[in-house]
C-alpha cells in the first residue's frame, strides 16, 4: 500500500480521495469577519481544509533587502505590518473551523511563527516553497511530530531530495506539492509530468499547489495522480491584494471540488463492455446487409452486400467470408443477411 498520512483523522495518499485545500492566504486583509466568511465558504464548496498564514515579520525577513514583485503594490514587510492575524486571531480561526467541520491548517514562515502554532494545537503544518531549503527550521518543525506538506515551487531536484532526505529520519509524516512559484503561473511551466516523476522518487504523498489564475491545471494533476490540491481562494476577484491573481472565488472552488471527486471515479483501469453500453451495442453495431435485390442463385459480390446498422446480425467482420457464396434464396434489399440464406 502506498504511504499515507494523517490529519485530523483524515488519511491522506495511497487510494484515499485527493485532499483539496482552499489557501486563505492573506486575502482577508487583516478583517476577521472576511476570513472566517472564507472559512464558511470553503466549507460550503467542499473542500477538505483551509489554510491560512501566520507571519511574525520581524522574524521571517529583514526589513531591507527583499525586492518588491510585481504582485505587490508595496514592500511585502510593510505589508504584512499591516494585515497579517495575531496568534489570537488564528486560535479564533481554529476554533471556528472545529465548530464547522472544515480542518484547519496554517502556514509558518518562521522559526517562531511554527512554535506558536505548535503551541496553539495546529494539527499540521504547510510549508512555503520558499521556505523548502531552510532545513534548520524545517527539522524543528518536523520534531514536533505532526504532518508536514512542503511546496518545492522554485527548486531543483537536488534540493528536493535533499530536504526529502534530511526530514524523513526526523518524521515519516511528509507529503510533497509539485509547485510552481510564478504569479500567475504560466501553463507552460506546471509541467504536471512532475508529478508522477514526484511519486516514483519518494514514497510520500505527492500533491499539486497550483498558481494559475484558474482551475483546469488542478484537473490535470488529479489526473496525473495528485493526492493532494491546494489553491488560492478569495471573495472577491476584483479585491486587490499580493495573491489575487492566482485565486478563485467560491463558485470556482465549488467546481474544483465537484470536477476533482468526478475524474476521481473516472480513473479506473478496467477495459469491458458495460452495462450502460449493452443496449447501445445492440443497435449501434453494423451486421452485413443486402444492398440491393439478390435473385437465388446469385454469386454475392460488393454489389449486392455491405454493414449497416442495427448490429443484430452478422457482425460486419464476416463480410468478405459471405463475398462468394451463392444466395439459397430470392433476398430483397436492406434486409440483414443470414447464414440460413447461404450456400
Amino acid at each position: 500500500m502506498p504511504k499515507t498520512i494523517e490529519i485530523a483523522g483524515r488519511k491522506i495518499g495511497g487510494d484515499q480521495p485527493c485532499f483539496i485545500i482552499a489557501e486563505g492566504c492573506d486575502n482577508h486583509l487583516g478583517n476577521m469577519d472576511t476570513a472566517r466568511e472564507m472559512v464558511l465558504q470553503a466549507k460550503a464548496c467542499g473542500a477538505d481544509a483551509i489554510k491560512f498564514q501566520h507571519h511574525l515579520p520581524d522574524e521571517e525577513m529583514l526589513r531591507e533587502g527583499v525586492p518588491m514583485s510585481k504582485n505587490f503594490n508595496m514592500p511585502l514587510y510593510d505589508f504584512l505590518k499591516l494585515y497579517a492575524l495575531t496568534l489570537d486571531e488564528h486560535v479564533e480561526l481554529m476554533r471556528f473551523c472545529e465548530q464547522i467541520g472544515i480542518i484547519y491548517l496554517c502556514t509558518p514562515f518562521s522559526r517562531k511563527a511554527a512554535e506558536e502554532l505548535n503551541e496553539i494545537g495546529v494539527q499540521a503544518f504547510k510549508i512555503g516553497s520558499g521556505e523548502l531549503t531552510d532545513l534548520p527550521t524545517l527539522k524543528r518543525i518536523c520534531a514536533f511530530g505532526k504532518p508536514v506538506i512542503l511546496s518545492s515551487g522554485m527548486s531543483t531536484w537536488d534540493e528536493i531530495d535533499e530536504t526529502i532526505h534530511t526530514l524523513l529520519p526526523i518524521s515519516e509524516q511528509l507529503a510533497l506539492m509539485n509547485c510552481v512559484s510564478e504569479y500567475p503561473a504560466i501553463y507552460e511551466d506546471i509541467n504536471l509530468g512532475v508529478i508522477p516523476q514526484l511519486a516514483a522518487r519518494y514514497d510520500i504523498p505527492i500533491g499539486h499547489s497550483d498558481h494559475t489564475p484558474d482551475i483546469y491545471t488542478c484537473f490535470g494533476a488529479v489526473a496525473m495522480g495528485a493526492k493532494l490540491l491546494e489553491k488560492h481562494i478569495i471573495l472577491d476577484r476584483r479585491q486587490p491584494g499580493p495573491d489575487q491573481s492566482v485565486s478563485i472565488e467560491p463558485y470556482e472552488l465549488y467546481q474544483l471540488v465537484q470536477g476533482t471527486r468526478r475524474i476521481e471515479v473516472a480513473l479506473g483501469t478496467e477495459k469491458k463492455v458495460h452495462e450502460g453500453e449493452k443496449a447501445i451495442r445492440s443497435w449501434a453495431h453494423r451486421s452485413v446487409v443486402s444492398i440491393a435485390p439478390i435473385p437465388a442463385g446469385t454469386v454475392i459480390t460488393e454489389e449486392h452486400i455491405w454493414t449497416k446498422r442495427p448490429g443484430t446480425g452478422i457482425a460486419a467482420k464476416h463480410l468478405e467470408t459471405i463475398l462468394g457464396k451463392t444466395a439459397r434464396i430470392d433476398i430483397p434489399k436492406d434486409k440483414l443477411i443470414t447464414w440460413e440464406e447461404l450456400n
